[in-house]
């Protein structure tokens, strides 16, 4: 299809389900971790930086301390590529789950900044550092979305459960267990969804909250492959199914969201036929971005959620507004 039709046809799309009254942007544009690719991942300043771009979802990661506590961060263990203990030191290698310690232990951590000596430092060259951050409760996030004036923005929180090691976290029922009542005790039961690619979670939200959208991860790599046998997919083995779109949907699922490099246009609009929005994980580079949108996908993820905003303008899709800081 030519171009300027696909932008013409996008923008009255948009502009038709705008008119049936939607308040929120038909396209899911994702701040992952916040707004990783320019503050530091998981804090209140990315989140807050996403919103001041204008997000409609702010993508999280959940853990739980020793204490019962709901926390945002990517990592059961800290990670020493992001986190300074409270002399400003770079922790150094494996350090203590997080189940195992405290609330008051976890937040005497700093991650407001990359060490600069990481790898992982180079794969953001545009975050500002913002020294003092702490992993935040998962309160003070919906408290901070409030105190902000964001009504209308949603929140995708990841269960981060690695079945491989079950040793590091909660157990699935004990973590979504706490996770829904920090949610609900928030008055946020209507405005989340939850994602993982550990679908046991998954399941277990659908029992204990039906109303809760359930995101499926999946991820189709060399070095991780959660669709290789049973493990991450609470037993259900691929093979049992003509595709994995087909898979989400028998789990019960209403959003797939696969790594960006994995799928292409048929298997997004099979999927779609079979009631699944897709949104994929994590996309940073334009040209990957229009791709993705040319494709039809139903919302993206990402790290630079500045960068796809600029995507989503020329391709007429109507933009979620910025929340500006107070």
């Amino acid at each position: 299809m030519h171009a300027t039709i696909r932008t013409a046809a996008s923008l009255a799309i948009g502009l038709a389900l705008f008119g049936l009254g939607m308040a929120a942007c038909a396209f899911d544009l994702q701040g992952h971790r916040g707004a990783r690719g320019l503050a530091p991942e998981n804090t209140l300043a990315a989140f807050e930086r996403a919103l001041a771009i204008g997000v409609t979802t702010l993508e999280m990661d959940a853990a739980i301390t020793a204490d019962g506590v709901v926390i945002v961060t990517h990592d059961p263990v800290p990670n020493p590529a992001i986190t300074r203990d409270a002399q400003g030191r770079w922790i150094a290698g494996s350090g203590t789950p997080i189940k195992s310690m405290t609330l008051e232990q976890v937040q005497a951590y700093d991650v407001g900044r990359i060490d600069p000596a990481s790898a992982y430092a180079r794969q953001f060259p545009d975050q500002v550092a913002r020294d003092g951050e702490r992993m935040p409760t998962l309160a003070a996030v919906f408290a901070k979305v409030k105190a902000l004036g964001a009504d209308s923005v949603r929140f995708d929180i990841e269960t981060k459960i690695d079945p491989t090691r079950p040793d590091e976290t909660l157990g699935p029922d004990a973590f979504v267990r706490a996770l829904l009542a920090a949610i609900a005790e928030a008055g946020m039961t209507e405005r989340v969804m939850i994602q993982s690619f550990d679908w046991r979670t998954l399941k277990l939200v659908q029992q204990l909250a039906p109303g809760v959208p359930t995101v499926y991860l999946t991820a189709r790599g060399r070095r991780f492959d959660t669709l290789a046998d049973g493990t991450w997919t609470d037993g259900m083995l691929l093979k049992d199914y003509p595709s994995v779109a087909r898979m989400v949907k028998a789990a019960g699922g209403t959003i797939w969201s696969p790594n960006h490099q994995g799928i292409d246009a048929r298997d997004v609009k099979n999927a779609q036929a079979l009631g699944l929005q897709v949104i994929p994980w994590t996309v940073n580079d334009v040209a990957d971005a229009n791709r993705l949108i040319e494709w039809g996908v139903d919302g993206l993820i990402s790290d630079r959620p500045d960068h796809m905003r600029e995507v989503m303008q020329r391709h007429g899709i109507p933009l979620p507004a910025p929340v500006p800081a107070r």
